[in-house]
């Protein structure tokens, strides 16, 4: 799963290339000018930028240059232009890639794995994500499954998502705006989507908001997800029944 912002100025293309890499599993946002592009990026947190050259407000090449003023996120390079020169200008100048329309979504999906494996090889970051454990929840972010006490959870793709970003951040309150913005990609929204998703994924993990174990929102501020607390066992024997002094 990766974060992925599509910037194409085609409808038709970016609303199959949306469709395609979602039903990928990827997080996808989608914009149709450079302007945009550089906006998005900078106001949320991307793992590849797929780039159109032939936008209606900026060459792609120029959005390149500015895009790697602001930040370093691999960028791949999609367009209908298959001149041998541009394609090594525009590698020097800061692509990760290169693709030549038209491209299957398999194809493009390829690419990216392989430039993120590069990019998180030169960061000494895991090839792979590591499986997340939290008390008797494990969650595995990269075969998107997740287990409670060796039981296997049947959750839906925006679940699974909320869960693994609370597991990757244990005991930590995490507030409603990051939720938004990193799980539903929106940067502003109606907090009642968030508890909703709360209170089925609350239901599919054997607890409620009265009686929580692994999720505690804390009202006005976030939602966190850490371990039950060990429950002890009521005191048995004649020392229980001995009235305290």
């Amino acid at each position: 799963m990766a974060r992925v912002l599509v910037v194409e100025d085609d409808p038709f293309v970016r609303s199959a290339l949306i469709r395609q890499l979602t039903d990928a599993a990827h997080l996808v946002r989608s914009v149709g000018t450079a302007l945009e592009a550089l906006r998005e990026v900078a106001h949320f947190r991307f793992d590849v930028v797929v780039l159109d050259l032939g936008l209606p407000d900026l060459d792609g090449s120029e959005a390149l240059k500015m895009l790697r003023g602001i930040t370093d996120v691999p960028v791949i390079i999609a367009t209908a232009r298959d001149d041998e020169a541009e394609i090594v200008r525009l590698l020097n100048a800061g692509a990760d890639d290169y693709l030549i329309k038209p491209f299957s979504v398999e194809h493009l999906s390829a690419r990216m794995a392989a430039v993120l494996r590069r990019s998180r090889s030169l960061a000494g970051e895991p090839a792979e994500p590591p499986v997340l454990r939290v008390g008797g929840l494990t969650v595995d972010p990269l075969r998107r499954q997740a287990e409670l006490d060796g039981a296997r959870l049947d959750l839906t793709r925006r679940e699974f998502d909320l869960l693994a970003f609370l597991a990757g951040r244990p005991g930590v309150v995490v507030p409603r705006r990051e939720l938004l913005a990193e799980v539903w990609q929106q940067s502003y929204g109606d907090d009642q989507t968030i508890d909703v998703h709360l209170s089925w994924l609350r239901r599919k993990l054997g607890e409620t908001a009265a009686r929580p174990r692994y999720l505690h929102t804390l009202r006005g501020v976030g939602v966190k997800l850490e371990p039950p607390a060990t429950e002890l066992p009521p005191a048995t024997g004649p020392l229980a029944a001995e009235p305290p002094r």
